[in-house]
């Protein structure tokens, strides 16, 4: 068994066709299919059948594809290894972040790094609370940043940061725009525009209101913070966001107001993967976001 052949393997079975693989890898078709055949004929089970011009994975193909890519993965983060032991400042690493900290804390953490370490290259990867933490342990990201940082993931390494206040944002001309602070409770009979169940800032927002004693009442939704905000600007209802989400808004429209009770907050910090050690870029890395942000909250 070949490394060719599983690289091969692993390509046509995403795309389900040997020609659309053929050219993917800059190979002739007829050489996929010779090593295809190969690698069937050492495992002794038939990998694809054929459905039209395209093929799908078999039952056991399924499952020597799922463990391939496992070992595949182990593979080149072994090269990766040797390669950056050789010169870790000429590395690559693989960073996840959010959509609340893509403003203020991504560009000052790259800004900060980048004058240390100019050789280092990035591969930047926004997503979902639970996409970034299912790619850090299928190693599809390397470290990501998140917030609020999970207690429960016995598979990933959590590093808390900083917290941060969640602030309540209204529109200019609501009853309570000029107010500097607000309890809570006060909200009780407002509209609220959130995210989707499902979500974390949702649950963040449901949990506060709880703990203020009512549940929100929910009549619009927002899968992102562009159009949350939006729908707050355009008067359809309030919402709570961490402090981070206010970075870069401008309040034109909009009033941002401190909460004093409930005390509400989020943790924000870097994950990283329990069962396998950082390439040395990665380690590099990781221990500078560490000490940048501890400096910060010494001074």
């Amino acid at each position: 068994m070949e490394l060719r052949q599983l690289r091969y393997f692993i390509e046509v079975a995403q795309r389900e066709h040997v020609s659309e693989a053929a050219a993917s890898l800059h190979v002739a078709q007829s050489a996929i299919s010779r090593q295809i055949t190969n690698l069937e004929g050492e495992l002794g089970v038939q990998l694809f059948e054929r459905a039209g011009r395209n093929v799908r994975l078999t039952p056991i193909g399924k499952t020597f594809l799922h463990h391939t890519k496992v070992a595949m993965q182990a593979i080149d983060h072994a090269k990766k290894q040797i390669d950056e032991y050789i010169d870790p400042e000429r590395g690559s690493i693989k960073i996840g972040f959010p959509t609340s900290l893509a403003s203020h804390l991504l560009p000052e953490v790259m800004y900060e790094f980048k004058k240390n370490h100019p050789k280092i290259a990035f591969h930047l990867r926004q997503g979902s609370y639970n996409f970034l933490i299912e790619s850090v342990k299928n190693r599809e990201v390397d470290v990501a940043f998140l917030g609020p940082v999970p207690t429960d993931e016995p598979t990933i390494n959590c590093d808390v940061l900083f917290s941060e206040d969640l602030y309540v944002l209204v529109p200019n001309d609501h009853r309570l725009a000029n107010r500097k602070s607000i309890y809570l409770s006060e909200l009780k009979e407002e509209d609220f525009v959130m995210f989707p169940k499902g979500y974390v800032f949702e649950e963040l927002a449901v949990d506060g209101c709880r703990q203020a004693g009512f549940d929100p009442k929910v009549t619009s939704e927002g899968e992102d913070l562009d159009a949350i905000k939006g729908l707050v600007a355009a008067g359809i209802g309030i919402t709570l966001l961490p402090e981070s989400a206010f970075s870069e808004m401008k309040t034109t429209y909009t009033s941002k107001i401190a909460i004093s009770s409930p005390q509400l907050s989020r943790s924000v910090g870097i994950i990283t993967p329990k069962h396998r050690h950082l390439a040395p870029s990665e380690k590099v890395f990781y221990n500078f976001v560490i000490n940048l942000f501890q400096h910060k909250n010494d001074q």
